[in-house]
């Protein structure tokens, strides 16, 4: 059975048109983070795309204690609260424990579990039982089918409002790749799949003291995942990526953005 999942005032799922979850990786002031909201949602109203604005708030896996992390909880969802009355979008964070999860859930319209947290059963518990949407990220250490014990963990606390997220699979030291072939198996859950474009082009520690990426192939990944049937497409976008203070090597241009939309939502026609 295929299930759709209400976002805002629109549904991820099959049948319905691809979205776009788009954001910085992290906070890093308020001026630049609604400078960003202001044109994607600019973007998505122009476009016509189902839109959520992702930010985190704090990025609490850092390759080192010197990384920046954001701007804390109490900051952090105060600017994204700003983004949601000022741009009119739902807006997706990142949770990392219990604690955080019922002050998250007073702003964000989903609670999206860090990939490597995606196990941690207390946590996942906890976002489900918010009653927000939950997105998960697959964690890059899991076989797509184990996604299903993730599933009916969500599900044992009573929420179907659920998104699953690929992101890339180890492949030997700070590298990922992306099998096409995942997505149609977490399809086989029922519910909707988003690719991370971004994510799975990131190396993972592979700077020394952060994770380096390659963004030019974040766009060939993406019009691949649209064209194996994925519901919904996750970049990191930043103004200017080579200041951006977190994943800058992965993280695609603005500018270019509205360009790769309208690619994908050809695809994505076609393949419908």
């Amino acid at each position: 059975m295929s299930r759709s999942v209400k976002i805002g005032d629109f549904r991820i799922g099959r049948g319905q048109p691809l979205a776009l979850i788009a954001g910085p990786c992290v906070i890093e002031d308020r001026a630049g983070c609604l400078a960003l909201a202001d044109r994607l949602a600019g973007l998505a109203d122009r476009e016509e795309i189902p839109f959520i604005f992702k930010a985190s708030y704090d990025k609490a896996n850092r390759s080192s204690h010197e990384s920046f992390r954001g701007l804390g909880i109490a900051r952090g969802l105060e600017i994204l609260a700003e983004v949601k009355q000022r741009c009119g979008v739902p807006v997706l964070t990142d949770v990392h424990s219990e604690a955080e999860v019922a002050v998250a859930a007073g702003v964000a319209d989903v609670l999206q579990i860090p990939a490597f947290l995606c196990r941690q059963t207390d946590l996942l518990v906890s976002a489900a039982e918010s009653g927000r949407a939950v997105n998960v990220k697959k964690g890059q250490f899991l076989a797509p089918w184990d996604v299903n014990n993730i599933i009916a963990k969500l599900e044992s606390a009573g929420n179907r409002r659920i998104l699953i997220t690929e992101r890339g699979a180890c492949f030997g030291y700070n590298n990922l790749v992306a099998d096409m072939r995942s997505l149609a198996v977490l399809r086989e859950s029922g519910y909707p799949v988003v690719f991370d474009a971004t994510h799975s082009v990131q190396r993972p520690g592979g700077a020394g003291d952060r994770s380096g990426g390659d963004a030019r192939w974040a766009p060939v990944l993406a019009r691949a995942a649209v064209a194996a049937g994925c519901d919904a497409v996750f970049v990191e976008t930043h103004l200017n990526p080579a200041e951006a203070l977190s994943d800058r090597d992965n993280a695609l241009p603005f500018a270019g953005l509205g360009r790769l939309w309208r690619k994908l939502r050809e695809i994505d026609e076609i393949v419908r």
